[in-house]
């Protein structure tokens, strides 16, 4: 049993021939790990770990001044998102560029990215690299939540949730709308050579829910269900 029959065999809910394997690690600890080990390659520590999955991406292909790893407005900044917002590592961000936004007018004149800077051209390519010896992942990571607290910040962001709901649904509208484009062109791309389709949003906090089940049910859950 290869990798990918034994992922499927999992979520099919019969027994595969081991529990299937996924090392979610940041690239910093990849990195590592990989020095640590005297590995050549970071497929050599997927190798060694045992991981049954591998991981596909589109590629940005849009302006210099947006770009996603380069381009930075602070000299401290090692990324930026989609939406432009900088950040240095996994840290906060430098600065929140709705932070003063209060009608839904101020949402729509945000300068706001096109799906077509990412390039999915070389999807298919990348997935069938692998002969179908592992389950593949693939689509837009699609982190909505996270990018509504980077734009607005979490104080204004949580007031506008109450006060200003039709604000809301216009920033959750414009950031699903351009996750969905995004992950669509990645599944059209790939002609069906992706097994799993790889979201990610954190809703809680050490304590608990960020929100409650009723706000949850109004802002949250009709765009998860639309990804």
């Amino acid at each position: 049993m290869n990798s990918r029959e034994r992922v499927l065999t999992a979520f099919d809910l019969r027994q595969p021939d081991r529990v299937p394997a996924w090392c979610g690690a940041s690239p910093e600890f990849r990195d590592l790990a990989r020095r640590h080990l005297a590995l050549a390659d970071d497929e050599e520590l997927s190798l060694y770990l045992g991981d049954d999955f591998r991981r596909l991406y589109a590629r940005y292909a849009g302006p210099e001044e947006r770009s996603l790893v380069s381009s930075f407005t602070s000299p401290q900044a090692t990324s930026r998102t989609p939406f432009g917002v900088e950040r240095h590592g996994y840290g906060q961000p430098f600065d929140h560029p709705l932070a003063h936004a209060s009608t839904a007018a101020d949402i729509e004149r945000f300068s706001w990215p096109d799906p077509a800077w990412m390039d999915v051209s070389r999807i298919r390519e990348d997935a069938l690299q692998w002969k179908g010896e592992f389950a593949i992942l693939g689509g837009d990571w699609s982190p909505f939540f996270h990018d509504a607290i980077d734009l607005l910040g979490m104080e204004h962001f949580m007031l506008l949730l109450c006060e200003s709901p039709e604000v809301v649904d216009t920033l959750l509208s414009h950031l699903v709308d351009y996750y969905w484009e995004v992950s669509r062109r990645i599944f059209e791309a790939a002609q069906g050579a992706i097994d799993i389709f790889f979201i990610g949003n954190d809703f809680g906090t050490q304590t608990g829910p960020a929100v409650g089940e009723r706000m949850f049910c109004r802002f949250f859950l009709p765009r998860l269900r639309r990804i």
